[in-house]
């Protein structure tokens, strides 16, 4: 792997964030009476799409927008806009780490035409994502947010609507827990730009269409589990190679389970919740390949799991997996309303690497190149921990790129350990452990939800 090709300078890359980040700081103090520094934002973002398709409509919503007269069309070419530039990001940042890697990503394919979706209710939705862009950060209250509770109230009994809905409604309890936004010390400037933006886009209809689904069949080789925690849910993603039985070349797919939660269930407790609904869970702790018979999957590379479509296969090592199974792997296309910088989680195996410690950082280096390691985002869910990533000889992890640069997020480490390899897993609890440390964060995690069920049947009874 060529790690100083990710310290490299991209190309257009520096011009088309600060084109971003001038738009996103339009939208803090809203488009009800802009600015002069808020034309200029919005005259920049015109600027970086000149060249493409999208000018004409681009320059003119920026300029009515300047003006305070920007209507829903408006609004929506300057989502279209920057979601544009974010993708174009994307694939700049995508090329450059298959150009590390030496892998090549996977053809796009054609989506299916979208089911037929209820216009008023995407209306709705727009209108109330308008009415915020003109207020703007700074100018949210709770009976402005609260505008979206009975939009979402009608969109979520809509299957094809469950996207856009459940968007809306998680980016409405952002905004209600900020109000007023007049008394906001911090504004999480992208994250909100990048929520109204990509909400947008979504009440057109045709923009979230069906992505194509088929059904594969073969071996299925996980290489790690990457948790995602929020207060009130937890998502575990299994990043796996795909070995079709027809010996067609192997893939890197996904597989996700998810489950609601109570804020107090956290650490290892949190593989209760989500144990009961994904039978791979159990093949990642204890090191199994899966046999998949038909399981449904998406062009973009996400089973769609089934629990009756899968067995427990033979014994795989992670990292025999990612030294002869990873390298030739090709990648699922990304369908164009997901192409974002955020979105980049590049399986990738590094070796042979010296460790550079400095204050709480862990970086690698590695082929005449520096990679900062990502610690932050290892669950405390699992045995994997900074210093055993400090104390390594190989790395399996997560290739992202996040505030400029490129971390890798670790997955699994490999350590010598009385002259023998030892890995550590950051999924190794996922389907239940007999590890010390394991078996006592299960114990005080099965406590606290014991705890609540008896406090939620004393509700109920009452």
């Amino acid at each position: 792997m060529r790690v100083d090709l990710l310290t490299d300078m991209v190309d257009g890359l520096d011009e088309a964030l600060a084109a971003v980040d001038g738009f996103d700081q339009v939208l803090v103090g809203g488009l009800l009476r802009p600015q002069p520094a808020q034309a200029a934002g919005l005259a920049g973002l015109a600027d970086a799409v000149a060249g493409s398709p999208l000018a004409g409509r681009v320059a003119e919503a920026a300029e009515k927008s300047a003006a305070g007269a920007a209507d829903e069309d408006h609004f929506m070419a300057l989502a279209a806009a920057r979601t544009a530039l974010l993708g174009s990001v994307h694939d700049a940042l995508v090329e450059r780490v298959e150009e590390a890697v030496g892998r090549a990503g996977g053809e796009a394919a054609s989506a299916p035409a979208g089911a037929e979706r209820p216009v008023n209710l995407l209306t709705a939705a727009r209108g109330w994502l308008c009415d915020l862009a003109r207020a703007g950060w700074q100018g949210i209250d709770h009976e402005l947010v609260g505008g979206a509770a009975p939009v979402v109230t009608a969109m979520l009994p809509e299957p094809s609507l469950r996207r856009p809905a459940t968007l809306l409604d998680g980016f409405a309890a952002e905004l209600a827990a900020s109000c007023p936004g007049a008394t906001l010390e911090r504004v999480p400037v992208r994250r909100w730009a990048d929520l109204w933006s990509r909400a947008m886009l979504l009440t057109l209809p045709g923009a979230d269409q069906a992505t194509a689904v088929t059904e594969v069949t073969g071996r299925l080789l996980p290489l790690g589990v990457d948790l995602h925690e929020h207060a009130t849910a937890v998502q575990a993603q299994v990043h796996a190679v795909f070995e079709p039985a027809d010996g067609t070349t192997p893939r890197l797919v996904r597989a996700g389970v998810s489950a609601p939660k109570p804020d107090t269930v956290v650490g290892a407790g949190l593989w209760q919740l989500l144990r009961p609904h994904m039978s791979l869970l159990a093949a990642v702790s204890e090191g199994r390949a899966m046999e998949l018979d038909a399981m449904p999957v998406t062009a973009e590379g996400d089973l769609i799991w089934d629990d009756a479509r899968a067995t427990q296969g033979e014994p795989a090592d992670v990292f025999a997996t990612a030294r002869v199974a990873l390298p030739t792997a090709t990648a699922a296309p990304v369908a164009p309303v997901d192409r974002h910088p955020a979105r980049i989680a590049v399986p990738v195996l590094i070796e042979g690497y010296a460790v550079e410690e400095e204050d709480d950082e862990v970086a690698f280096r590695v082929a005449g190149g520096r990679l900062t390691v990502d610690t932050a985002r290892l669950p405390a869910a699992g045995p994997l921990t900074a210093e055993a990533v400090a104390t390594s000889g190989a790395c399996l992890g997560l290739l992202r790129w996040d505030a400029g640069e490129f971390l890798l997020q670790p997955l699994a480490v490999e350590r010598t350990v009385r002259k023998k390899p030892v890995a550590v897993h950051a999924g190794a609890w996922a389907g239940g452990t007999a590890d010390k440390a394991g078996v006592r964060a299960e114990k005080a995690a099965t406590d606290a939800v014991n705890v609540l069920r008896e406090r939620a049947g004393r509700l109920l009874r009452k």
